[in-house]
């Protein structure tokens, strides 16, 4: 009895040193309550701003909107369903032309056409007509080629163009040389009509009605000169270069016709695209 006794009393003394150990620690002092006004400003500033109650709205029912839509087998319709094209589509691609492959750096220029830098004009919509064989499916308006204008612009289609532009640069310049200060300009004769060939009745159509051909019936020097086809051919100067002219063509174009072909050709040049078995037909 007298050592249990002992052992209370120990506990007793322990516990009331305990807690008389814990109430002697500083506890801090309570913060002063501050009114809204007294807050610094850069406290108020950095406050966020309540969001709109659509927003939130919004939030709150989006997945629940989704799961709901997901149940009814309706969002899949809704995201994989594709928006449909318009209906002239295919219409306004035709229109546009062939697409050429983009180089490595590629620089859109204004008024070149047919992927050729020298061929100055605009693509045109396709040209469809009543009388069969007639008619460009892509058809260009070229008013210049390598720097040399055209007196009128010509419809042609894109492999036309580019012998065109062939000749030029291959043929008709080298020709002239620096005669007159070269070459300035073409007076043209003819190139798209849809009609038959020579004009005759009852003949094929003309590759004039394809979009294939080109009529020339001078060449025009810087200092004003013409190098006419009617009255230069059999001058000696002149002849010799609208000749070497005419010999030219004979390969960037199939069909080469001058005042040595026949009648019709006495104060023009032909020249037109199309391809023969046996080569190219140069008269």
């Amino acid at each position: 009895m007298r050592r249990a006794g002992l052992v209370l009393a120990l506990v007793l003394v322990a516990g009331t040193g305990s807690a008389a150990s814990f109430d002697s620690i500083p506890r801090p002092k309570p913060r002063p309550a501050l009114a809204w006004g007294a807050l610094p400003a850069e406290a108020v500033a950095v406050r966020p701003e309540a969001r709109p109650a659509t927003v939130l709205a919004r939030v709150m029912n989006g997945p629940r909107r989704a799961r709901s839509e997901a149940a009814a087998g309706r969002g899949l319709d809704r995201s994989l369903r594709p928006v449909p094209r318009p209906s002239d589509l295919l219409a306004k691609l035709a229109a546009a032309g062939p697409r050429s492959q983009p180089s490595a750096v590629s620089t859109p220029r204004r008024g070149v056409v047919c992927g050729d830098p020298a061929i100055t004009g605009e693509m045109i919509a396709p040209i469809v007509a009543r009388v069969a064989g007639c008619g460009v499916a892509r058809p260009v308006r070229v008013s210049a080629v390598d720097g040399v204008a055209l007196s009128q612009p010509v419809t042609v289609d894109c492999a036309t163009a580019r012998a065109l532009r062939s000749w030029v640069s291959n043929g008709i310049k080298p020709a002239v040389g620096r005669r007159g200060g070269g070459v300035a300009s073409l007076r043209v004769f003819a190139h798209y009509v849809c009609r038959t060939r020579n004009n005759r009745k009852g003949a094929k159509i003309s590759e004039h009605g394809r979009g294939h051909a080109v009529d020339i019936g001078a060449v025009t020097l810087r200092n004003g000169t013409s190098l006419t086809v009617l009255g230069g051919w059999k001058d000696p100067a002149q002849g010799r270069v609208l000749k070497q002219i005419h010999r030219a063509a004979c390969g960037p174009f199939g069909t080469v016709l001058g005042p040595g072909a026949d009648r019709f050709h006495q104060d023009h040049i032909h020249v037109d695209t199309a391809r023969y078995r046996g080569g190219a037909y140069c008269r």
